[in-house]
């Protein structure tokens, strides 16, 4: 049923269970596991730079970084449960480039993490996960993080 499934992550609490859910999956399937970080250019753009020396200094540099230590947790983690897995970083808007992406590698299902909210912040500020969910076509599994903040 399942031969290519994707997982989106930003590495955060929000992600945690969509991982584990995700090399369950693929492991359960036999399938191909994509893994994709985005590298979110408006958070990029959103800062001057003036108050950093060298651009590894930037914001984007620290979101590489982020990027590169979050899939390659991923990459151990599948290969300890023979989990076949392909990652890989985008710069780009986050919904956007997760669409994008899921369409070019013909995934069969998107998984995407969210942390559980009061209504009222998604009211006001919606999520990537909300987006992801009205623009792909795709069939998508959500895992909800409860988080206390």
């Amino acid at each position: 049923m399942y031969d290519r499934t994707l997982l989106s992550t930003d590495g955060t609490v929000a992600s945690e269970q969509a991982e584990e859910h995700a090399l369950d999956l693929a492991a359960a399937h036999d399938a191909v596991l994509h893994v994709l970080y985005v590298v979110d250019e408006d958070v990029v753009t959103a800062y001057s730079g003036d108050e950093y020396v060298d651009e590894a200094e930037g914001p984007e540099h620290g979101l590489e970084e982020h990027g590169e230590e979050t899939l390659s947790e991923l990459r151990r983690r599948a290969s300890e449960t023979d989990v076949e897995i392909e990652t890989a970083m985008q710069h780009g808007r986050p919904a956007e480039t997760i669409v994008e992406y899921a369409d070019d590698q013909d995934a069969d299902l998107l998984m995407l993490g969210t942390k559980r909210r009061p209504e009222e912040y998604r009211a006001l500020l919606g999520s990537v996960t909300d987006r992801v969910l009205r623009l792909t076509t795709r069939a998508a599994t959500v895992v909800k993080t409860e988080v206390s903040e």
